[in-house]
């Protein structure tokens, strides 16, 4: 669900779970990627925690006093992690996937374009990963939200395969923090009224991991899944419950959206913090392109609501600070932790107030894109803060990776470094671009303050890009209407002055060459990343470049490429909006119409 409003905190008392030690030995081995075996030959074991739309860029982890300890303080925090598509199902899908969305065509959270029967009509519930885990030896659990859309009247048809033990938060009470519904196993679902969802979910995933330490010869991997920080979201009508309305005035009769609930305990906790106020805090000059450059400034009360809905964020995050603490005193009870490696990461961003946005996510902007990924684990460096671009897309085969899965399901990312050595390698040979994509409708997830103002905004398909090295660092989108953006984080950090606009004053030089050049080499690489499969989403340049030469950016600006890009290649653009991945609105593939830099000749007749 993509949306939210106002709401009392009230919530029940978890447990205290006693810290056991969390010091970790190291093995001694520095490796350049992910290992396959760990402490005694056995596999690792593997926990992946994953929150629901938590920010990174209003600074959420400098209020988890406890992740800080456990995972950032012990293992390595990649700051330009990225997800490739800024709202919840999507997301989810391409992580457990290793594809991208225009390749698992779910591109929404409800059907028809998206959800959980999405999810197995494309065939994605035979190829996924916990079943290629399975075949790796390892036994497989997972608790909480898997994907939207996985409903209380279809959880059993089918069942999520892959999994030796599950208990799923359901829809349509998926984010309703004192009255979620879990199903366990095969067991009909069954609801918890009162009790406070992150902490119900914390005593399953502990209970999974005594489940897991009763085989110590089998290593195991655990998704745990809180709704935290998620807006509250009560969903009324008649089911089924796996979509929402296509008209938006039916919104407000369909759903009731107020901030996160925390439990009673954290309720007091931060009453005067506010939404960082950096400079593209409802900025007092319009920003960005199509509908959002049409935001008026929000009112003080407005921002004052905001405020609180922050807060409220906040609050319900400490909840997993805890989750986290009794996971890591728990693998520690079991002698597990030594060789087992944590991950902590979220679907998507956030935003709240930042070029006039109410609260939600589903923009390119770096709020909604660049979150939080931490990993601690065997061989991987303590209190690191990593440089490399990193995707959701590579999780898959990272995790894959460390289990001896192999490479053979043909990922559209690459395996994460995870050691010392790794990363200073990958500084001089990783991939530098994220590939962006969103189709249909943004939401407000806050309070409407304005008679004008609408709680849906149906064009905000679009796709883009994200290219970082030494010298440049560039955000590149074209919208279904052909609106162009570009900012310059060197010099714009804020993604406040949209180089492309009707309005703009470009620099004449870009990177130490005109301005238009690198529009038509930026143009070319996401011409390439929008429809890509494969090894081409991890090295694009090599498809328009088929003999090597080009590497990146900085190669591509060589001036005897000035005719191909700028004369030869097609340029991206749509055909039309939709709502969801339909190839003929899409404008030019370059799998049929871009052209390769060898005499002419089309991408098609090279491959």
């Amino acid at each position: 669900m993509r949306f939210s409003g106002v709401a009392l905190a009230v919530g029940l008392q978890l447990p205290v779970v006693l810290a056991g030690s969390d010091d970790q030995k190291p093995l001694g081995i520095d490796l350049g990627g992910p290992r396959a075996s760990g402490a005694h030959g056995k596999k690792p074991n593997i926990v992946f925690i994953l929150t629901d739309d938590q920010d990174l860029h209003m600074q959420s982890l400098d209020y988890l006093p406890l992740i800080k300890k456990h995972l950032i303080n012990k293992g390595t925090l990649y700051k330009r992690h990225y997800c490739t598509t800024a709202i919840c199902c999507p997301s989810r899908v391409s992580l457990w996937t290793g594809k991208l969305a225009h390749n698992t065509n779910v591109t929404d959270v409800n059907p028809p374009y998206g959800g959980y029967p999405k999810f197995v009509n494309q065939g994605l519930n035979d190829a996924y990963l916990p079943l290629w885990l399975q075949q790796a030896g390892y036994d497989t659990y997972y608790t909480g939200k898997l994907f939207n859309a996985h409903t209380v009247d279809n959880y059993n048809a089918p069942f999520p395969a892959g999994w030796n033990g599950s208990d799923f938060l359901l829809d349509p009470y998926t984010y309703m923090y004192l009255n979620a519904s879990y199903q366990r196993n095969q067991d009909p679902p069954v609801s918890y009224p009162g009790q406070h969802s992150v902490d119900v979910l914390a005593q399953k995933a502990l209970g999974f991991l005594d489940d897991a330490a009763q085989n110590p010869r089998r290593p195991f991997f655990l998704g745990i899944a809180p709704v935290a920080p998620h807006s509250n979201v009560q969903q009324g009508g008649d089911g089924p419950f796996d979509h929402v309305p296509s008209n938006p005035d039916d919104i407000k009769n369909f759903v009731t959206f107020t901030p996160p609930i925390p439990a009673l305990r954290h309720a007091h906790l931060f009453p005067n913090t506010t939404v960082p106020r950096t400079p593209h805090f409802n900025p007092s000059h319009p920003s960005g392109a199509n509908w959002v450059r049409q935001l008026p400034p929000q009112s003080s009360a407005n921002v004052a609501f905001n405020d609180h809905f922050y807060r409220q964020r906040l609050r319900t995050l400490q909840s997993v600070d805890e989750l986290v603490d009794a996971v890591v005193a728990r693998l520690a009870a079991h002698g597990l932790l030594d060789n087992t490696y944590v991950f902590y990461t979220t679907d998507n961003g956030y935003h709240i107030g930042q070029h006039r946005l109410q609260p939600g996510k589903e923009c390119g902007f770096e709020e909604d894109i660049n979150i939080p990924l931490i990993v601690r684990g065997p061989g991987v460096p303590g209190g690191e803060v990593a440089e490399v671009v990193t995707t959701h897309v590579d999780l898959a085969p990272t995790i894959l990776g460390l289990a001896g899965g192999g490479k053979r399901f043909g990922f559209d990312g690459e395996a994460i470094p995870l050691s010392k050595r790794g990363l200073e390698e990958a500084v001089e040979s990783r991939h530098e671009h994220v590939t962006v994509e969103f189709w249909g409708f943004a939401a407000s997830e806050g309070r409407l303050f304005g008679d004008d103002e609408q709680r849906l905004v149906w064009n905000n398909t679009y796709k883009a890009l994200r290219v970082i090295g030494g010298e440049y660092n560039f955000y590149y989108a074209v919208w279904c209407n052909n609106e162009h953006e570009l900012y310059d984080l060197k010099t714009d950090p804020y993604q406040l002055n949209n180089l492309l606009h009707t309005s703009a004053k470009p620099p004449t030089t870009l990177l130490g060459v005109p301005f238009a050049k690198v529009i038509a080499r930026l143009d070319a690489l996401l011409f390439v990343l929008k429809s890509c499969q494969g090894q081409t989403c991890v090295r694009p340049w090599h498809a328009l470049h088929p003999a090597g030469n080009v590497q990146n950016l900085q190669g591509a600006l060589s001036s005897r490429f000035d005719v191909f890009y700028e004369q030869q290649q097609k340029k991206v653009s749509y055909n039309r909006c939709e709502l969801g991945y339909i190839l003929d609105a899409e404008g030019p593939q370059f799998e049929t119409d871009g052209l390769v830099y060898r005499n002419g000749a089309r991408w098609s007749e090279w491959t």
